[in-house]
């Protein structure tokens, strides 16, 4: 089982198309995708006490639902999740997120904060140097990601965040052609070396 990961700098970087790129790209790899979002979005007011409504998850089954999870889906992903946590509160969601890395033939995950519990077999982040917001949990992780991912008209434009990968490979993207070959193939390969997920 192989567990990729896809963060990125900021919303709006392209992230969802990725992983949908990937998903489309390696459908042989019959995906479990999960988006993991830790800012409480869609959860319900805690009314009781600390611990409840700490975890929500949906799993998406409407392949039209014009949401990230049901991209997910048309993309060809055969489940679909989305776990949602309050902010500094995804600890709570590891137990359920590690049972469904367990059950998963493979999986892939929309988010940078989960790198704080696990070590995924592929991790990419996506930059991009016309966005001046860069995620505290970006900065966290950049140094772990495996290639960053990067817009061919953004590496046009300024350096900001493109000065802080070092010796990262680096992987264009071509919107509306967010998973070129060159990045399938450098997938591939990592995955080709074995395993390494693992807790952290």
């Amino acid at each position: 089982m192989a567990v990729v990961v896809v963060g990125g700098q900021s919303r709006k970087v392209g992230k969802t198309s990725v992983v949908e790129g990937l998903i489309r790209g390696l459908a042989e790899m019959r995906w479990t995708a999960m988006k993991v979002s830790e800012d409480g979005h869609g959860m319900a007011q805690r009314v009781g006490g600390p611990n409840e409504h700490r975890v929500a998850v949906s799993e998406e089954r409407n392949i039209s639902a014009r949401t990230d999870s049901s991209r997910y889906l048309a993309a060809g992903a055969v489940r679909s999740l989305w776990i949602r946590t309050r902010p500094g509160d995804l600890g709570a969601a590891m137990p359920l997120i590690h049972r469904e890395l367990g059950s998963a033939q493979n999986a892939i995950v929309e988010s940078n904060s989960i790198l704080g519990f696990l070590q995924p077999d592929v991790f990419l982040m996506l930059l991009d140097p016309l966005t001046d917001d860069f995620k505290d949990s970006a900065h966290r992780y950049l140094d772990r990601a495996d290639a960053v991912v990067v817009s061919e008209a953004g590496m046009k434009g300024k350096r900001g965040p493109m000065e802080r990968i070092g010796g990262i490979p680096v992987l264009l993207m071509r919107p509306p052609e967010y998973v070129t070959g060159e990045v399938l193939a450098f997938v591939e390969a990592r995955l080709a070396t074995g395993p390494r997920t693992a807790s952290v």
